[in-house]
């Protein structure tokens, strides 16, 4: 299998989107806290994914860019997530450079008392998979 097409599939499994429901009407971008930081908007990650444009994708500023506050998530009439398209590409960056999986045990010794338990619940979620 060609190295694109496999950083697509992985891009959507571990993202779990399903980028045909998009239909490009910019409400994820338009609720956007971060819109006029970033250089490929959330909806574009989506056309991106679709025109099998993954490169453009890993190489965004976008992807440190985003909050990771799902706003855009809420505003999509189609469920497609985009900001979950951002968390998984971001991944697939961090573990390109070295990062990988979070254990479990690995947690006690990286958090404190201030530690918000959002920070928690979303390394889970991108280091799980």
């Amino acid at each position: 299998m060609h190295r694109e097409e496999t950083r697509h599939r992985e891009i959507l499994e571990i993202s779990g989107a399903d980028i045909s429901k998009c239909m490009k009407c910019g409400k994820c971008s338009a609720s956007c806290p971060s819109f006029n930081e970033m250089d490929l908007r959330p909806h574009q990650f989506a056309a991106h994914l679709l025109n099998r444009d993954v490169d453009a994708m890993l190489a965004a500023e976008s992807l440190w860019r985003c909050a990771g506050c799902h706003a855009c998530v809420e505003r999509c009439p189609r469920d497609v997530r985009p900001a979950r398209l951002i968390e998984a590409a971001r991944l697939m960056v961090i573990r390109a450079q070295g990062g990988d999986h979070l254990s479990p045990d690995d947690v006690p010794n990286l958090i404190d008392d201030k530690t918000p338990a959002q920070l928690l619940v979303a390394a889970f979620r991108k280091y799980r998979r």
